[in-house]
Parts: C-alpha cells; sequence; structure tokens
C-alpha cells in the first residue's frame, strides 16, 4: 500500500452515523492512491525488466592475482602457459577470470581449449573464491572445484579425487559450468555433457572461472563467450527449462479450482461478457465443471455491480473518458466527494488529459489542464504525474519519448482498475476491503512470486530472478 499521507475531508452528509463515512472516505482514499503510485510508477518498468542484467560478466583472465611466477599470460589475457618446470604441488600456474561467474540467471558456463598438453597434462578447470591460494589446483583447497585433466578426476574441496569422467589432452575442448537451479556445477569435453555434481551449501562465494597449469609447456586458451562454444548451452538452458516446466506440469489441479480461478478473475475486472462465454464453455466440458463452495471461492463480493463495472472498464479502455466521469457520477456520487483530493478522480482528469493529447487536440488539452490538473499541482503525490502529463505537449512525438508510457494501453487499465476497485469497495457487503485491489488469482500469483524469491534466497541470492510473463511465456512456446 503507498505510503503517501493525505487530508481527510469533511463529509456533511447523513451517512456520518457511527463514522463509517469518515471510515469509508479514507478507505477509499488509500484505495486510490494504490492505483495513483501504480501511475507514478509506469515510467520506471523499463529499468525494472533490466535488474537483472546488470551484473557484469568475465570477459579475460586476472594477471594482477596469479601466480605468476609459473605461467605467462598472453597479452589478450585468454591465454596461459606454463613456462616452469615443477618441483612440488605448490608450483602450480593459476589463473582465475576478472571477474566472478555472474549468478542472477539460470547458468554460467565458460570453455578452455588445450592447445597444448605439455609434459604431464596437468590441466584444470573449476571455480575458486576470492581467497583460494594461486599456487594450488582447484579443488585442492576449501571452497574450490576443478575437473583435472590428467586423470579425468573431479576435486572439491580437498587433495582427494573422485573418477568423474574422461581425462583430456592437447586438441580437447574442456568447459565448466554454475546450474543454479539445480545447484550443480557440470563440466563437459568436446560439446558434450561430462558430468554434474551438486554444490556444497557451505562453499563460499563469489566464485571465479578458475584455470590451472602445471607442467612445461602445458598451454590454454579460454573462452568467456567471445566465441562460440563448442557445448550447445542454448540447448542446454532450454533443456533445463523444459525440466522445471514439466515438474510444473506433473502437479494436479482439480478442473473446478483452475475454472474457479479464472472465472473469479473474470468477476473480479468486470469482463462479463467474456465470463458468460467462458461459463457456457465450462458447461458444454465432458463432464461439465461447477464450482464447490468447499473450495474457497466467495463470489459474493466480486458479482457486485458487474454490468456496471463492465460498461466503465469499456469506456476508460476506448478513451471515452467524458462518458466513464459522467456515469460514475450518476451511479456513485460518493466517489466525487473531495474531488479536488481523490486519487481517483485525479487520475481520471489525468487520462482525459492524454486521451486530448493522443488525437492531437493540444489546445484543448492546455485548457483542460489548466482548469482540472492545475487543481492538483502542488499536492504531495500528485506533483510527479501532473508534470510527465504536462511534459506530453513538449514533444512532437510525445510516444516516443520518456513520458510516452502514458500514452500505452497500460496507463488505461491502471485508471480503469482504480475505478474498478473503487466500485467495489462500495458494496455494503464487501468483507474485505484490500480484496477490492486484487483478484484470487492474482493473490495465488503473488505468493509464487513470493516462495520463488524465498527459494531463491535460501540458494544465497542465485539463480535468474523470477518474472511471472517469462514463465508464462516459456510454458506456451514449450507447448507450441
Amino acid at each position: 500500500m503507498s505510503s503517501i499521507k493525505m487530508n481527510s475531508c469533511n463529509s456533511s452528509n447523513g451517512e456520518s452515523k457511527n463514522g463509517k463515512s469518515s471510515s469509508l472516505a479514507s478507505v477509499n482514499q488509500d484505495l486510490g492512491l494504490y492505483f495513483l503510485e501504480l501511475a507514478r510508477l509506469g515510467s520506471a518498468k523499463a529499468p525494472t525488466e533490466m535488474e537483472e542484467d546488470e551484473e557484469e560478466a568475465p570477459k579475460e583472465l586476472n594477471t594482477i592475482n596469479s601466480s605468476g611466477g609459473f605461467l605467462v599470460v598472453a597479452t589478450d589475457k585468454l591465454s596461459v602457459k606454463y613456462m616452469s618446470v615443477n618441483l612440488h604441488g605448490h608450483d602450480v600456474g593459476v589463473v582465475q577470470a576478472n571477474k566472478p561467474a555472474p549468478v542472477k540467471r539460470l547458468l554460467y558456463y565458460f570453455e578452455i581449449y588445450v592447445k597444448d598438453a605439455g609434459a604431464k597434462g596437468q590441466i584444470a578447470i573449476g571455480f575458486t573464491n576470492e581467497s583460494f591460494k594461486m599456487r594450488r589446483q582447484p579443488g585442492w583447497e576449501a571452497n574450490s572445484f576443478g575437473y583435472h585433466g590428467d586423470d579425468g578426476f573431479l576435486y572439491r574441496g580437498h587433495g582427494k579425487g573422485e573418477a568423474f569422467g574422461p581425462t583430456y589432452t592437447t586438441g580437447d575442448t574442456v568447459g565448466g559450468g554454475i546450474n543454479y537451479a539445480s545447484q550443480e556445477f557440470f563440466f563437459t569435453k568436446n560439446g558434450t555433457i561430462v558430468g554434474t555434481v551438486c554444490m556444497v551449501k557451505e562453499i563460499k562465494g563469489p566464485l571465479f572461472p578458475t584455470v590451472a597449469v602445471h607442467s612445461l609447456n602445458e598451454e590454454v586458451h579460454v573462452n568467456f563467450g567471445q566465441k562460440k562454444f563448442a557445448f550447445d548451452l542454448k540447448e542446454y538452458e532450454a533443456q533445463e527449462r523444459l525440466k522445471q516446466q514439466m515438474t510444473i506440469e506433473k502437479i494436479s489441479l482439480p478442473p473446478n479450482i483452475s475454472y474457479g480461478l479464472v472465472r473469479s478473475y473474470l468477476l473480479h475486472y468486470g469482463y462479463e461478457d467474456t465470463l458468460n462465454s467462458f461459463d457456457l464453455a465450462s458447461k458444454s466440458t465432458v463432464p461439465p465443471i461447477y464450482i464447490a463452495k468447499e473450495n474457497g471461492f466467495d463470489e459474493q463480493d466480486i458479482v457486485y455491480a458487474l454490468n456496471q463495472r463492465k460498461t466503465l472498464r469499456q469506456l476508460i479502455r476506448n478513451g471515452e473518458i467524458d462518458a466513464a466521469i459522467s456515469k460514475l457520477r450518476e451511479w456513485y456520487p460518493r466517489l466525487f466527494r473531495c474531488e479536488e483530493k481523490s486519487a481517483t478522480c485525479f487520475l481520471l482528469h489525468c487520462q482525459k488529459f492524454i486521451e486530448l493529447v493522443r488525437v492531437g487536440a493540444l489546445e484543448e488539452a492546455v485548457k483542460y489542464g489548466r482548469m482540472e490538473l492545475a487543481k492538483f499541482f502542488g499536492l504531495d503525490g500528485f506533483d510527479d504525474l501532473v508534470q510527465d502529463c504536462g511534459a506530453l505537449l513538449a514533444y512532437e512525438h510525445p510516444q516516443e519519448s520518456s513520458v510516452g508510457y502514458l500514452l500505452e494501453e497500460s496507463q488505461r487499465d491502471v485508471v480503469a482498475d482504480t475505478v474498478n476497485a473503487m466500485i467495489l469497495s462500495t458494496n455494503p457487503n464487501m468483507k474485505d476491503l484490500q480484496g477490492c485491489l486484487h483478484s484470487y488469482l492474482e493473490k495465488l500469483l503473488r505468493q509464487l512470486t513470493a516462495c520463488c524469491l524465498e527459494r531463491r534466497s535460501a540458494n544465497g541470492d542465485q539463480g535468474e530472478a523470477f518474472h511471472l510473463h517469462r514463465v508464462l511465456n516459456s510454458g506456451k512456446d514449450i507447448k507450441s
């Protein structure tokens, strides 16, 4: 709920018994402010979607933090060669990437090409943390994992290896990756998966892609994605997403539950015509689908004023704001009390201004803004949107400007949702006024989002951020 504070209005009508009128005004005000906040956040949608892409991925090797006495890093910072004769286990030439592996994604992966296996082929690929001893093979010390070429063993945090995969030598391409969804490391050889191993919960991150060489003339080239991988990472990612989707598909859900959720959504937002078609289709199934009361759906509150809410939504989505305001005044005059401080009225006036700009009636928009929007200028919480509306007049092509979000269909939806919620709040039998804001389906999806975030937090904030639209679209892609 928005934290914006507004002064309350006095009401002198006959509904003030026991303070009910002032209480209703306060609730309505809060509901309107919730949607006002949504409208004000419209311009911030794009940066939010980019949040997970802000992590910087490794691009080259770190020439500062490496066991430089035993190896030489080429000027391109992507090739490593062992130039000494190793005498004991601490003569390892180790180098990390310049950045840790990014964690806000499904997978991370890099590869090495073995140009020369040298005298002993003691090459290793893996992941180590920032405090790793740079004269030891990855996997020999705590907080490190490594797949070694001379024996094909996997080392994870101690000097004793375990049988894992084939050895690798000159001409081979070997890769190492992290699957954040399954919390596993995976390794490849020449484009084929060698195996996976669970990440240890106690491992201290962040983890850096790491390469080691340990005998004379060993030389490897590192690929951080600057060229095509030998391993088909996109296909592997698609398979991982399919696994997740199949897990979801296996969950059994009674038809009347999903039917009830969809029906409650249509009822909540006043989609009466779609609801009638949906009901007709559900009754024609074999067997017909009916909602059982024990499923927890209570339609009494959201059936309220269905036809009127449908009419108003259609008017607003068609840009017919004058007609919508006229009908609102006729049907729900109490929503216009204290109009000069009402977030709902403000959003309707803003939308009227926006529609005038949309059709090019700029002079009329200026007059309307001076008459209606000027009333809200200077009020805490209203200024930003007033200024954005006014800024539409400054651009020859406002759709392409920084305030172009106001001309999107989603802005009409915000206003329509505001009016819808305010009408639902006038229902004297409404048990939970917060229920005016969201349908049962949306509450369920919010809970899903919260659970996914909690799961991600339990994994040390590793893995891609949860975006509902992407999940829904991935389901469509799989089925098509």
